[in-house]
C-alpha cells in the first residue's frame, strides 16, 4: 500500500454483510486544496466467497491493480487515494481528484498490462470531502 497513515475497521453492508473499511488518514494536503474536490469511486463486483470476500487469486489481483495505479499517482499526483471498502461482493477504491479526465487517463495507464476487469467508475462533486468524514467515522480509536 503507498506510504501514508492508514487504518482498517470492519463495518456493516446495507445487508448486514462485514465490509472491511481501510482509510488514510494523512490527506490534509490534499484536502486542504480546492482543486481536489473531485470524488471517484472505482468500483469492481465480483462473486464472494462465503464470508462476502474475494477469492484468494481475485484478491491479489486486486492488490496488484491497487499498487499499479498508485505507482502511476506517485509519478503524477493528480488523485490521492483515501479509502478501500472490501466485501459482499465489491471492492470500492475512493480517490479525490483534480480532473476526471487527467484521473481517466492514468486509470488508464495503470490497467494497461491487465487482462479486461470488471470495473466501473463513478464520479462526482464532493468540495467538503463528505465520503472521507462519513468513512472515517468506522475507525476505531484506541486510545
Amino acid at each position: 500500500m503507498e506510504t501514508g497513515i492508514w487504518w482498517t475497521a470492519p463495518a456493516e453492508s446495507e445487508s448486514g454483510r462485514l465490509i472491511m473499511v481501510t482509510g488514510r488518514k494523512d490527506v490534509e494536503k490534499f484536502r486542504s486544496n480546492p482543486r481536489f474536490g473531485i470524488r471517484i469511486e472505482v468500483t469492481w463486483k465480483y462473486t464472494p466467497a462465503s464470508d462476502g470476500m474475494p477469492s484468494e487469486e481475485e484478491s491479489e489481483t486486486m492488490e496488484q491493480v491497487q499498487e499499479a495505479l498508485q505507482e502511476v499517482l506517485r509519478k503524477d499526483p493528480v488523485a490521492v487515494l483515501t479509502g478501500i471498502y472490501t466485501g459482499d461482493g465489491s471492492r470500492d477504491w475512493v480517490f479525490y481528484s483534480l480532473s476526471t479526465h487527467i484521473f481517466g487517463k492514468k486509470l488508464n495507464e495503470a490497467l494497461e498490462p491487465f487482462p479486461l476487469l470488471p470495473i466501473t467508475v463513478y464520479c462526482e462533486n464532493d468540495p467538503q470531502w463528505e465520503e472521507y468524514d462519513e468513512m472515517s467515522r468506522a475507525e476505531i480509536n484506541l486510545d
